[in-house]
């Protein structure tokens, strides 16, 4: 069955780094893009960045931009997000997505265009 497996999430003091890894399998990985997203307390889910099927393309939301990277290996079935100058308002359970996408198509932001999910890691940034 389709899953995704985030690990590498924890607590950090601010200004640190993380890296998150989603893990998928029981669908053919090269042929989706991926996303990130978070939710923090009483907020809602938020788009982080997204990767494109190769890992050609790469799309980040303003308030990560800059500090954070999407990146994908596809022989691992694996795509990663690199947190670094780490906030408190970056603490948040974080999620990967897929979107089942022609190489062509825009990278997606919206939550409601990906397939899949996974259950989320939790990231804590302490001031």
């Amino acid at each position: 069955q389709v899953q995704l497996q985030e690990s590498g999430g924890g607590l950090v003091q601010a200004g640190g780094s993380l890296r998150l890894s989603c893990a998928a399998s029981g669908f053919t990985f090269s042929f989706y893009g991926m996303g990130w997203f978070r939710q923090a307390p009483g907020k809602e889910r938020e788009f982080v960045a997204a990767i494109n099927r190769n890992g050609g393309r790469t799309e980040y939301a303003d308030s990560v931009k800059g500090r954070f990277t999407i990146s994908r290996d596809n022989d691992k079935k694996t795509v990663y997000l690199q947190l670094n100058s780490l906030k408190p308002e970056d603490t948040a359970l974080y999620y990967c997505a897929a979107d089942r996408m022609i190489s062509s198509a825009p990278l997606e932001r919206a939550a409601n265009r990906y397939d899949y999910w996974g259950q989320g890691t939790q990231v804590t940034v302490s001031s």
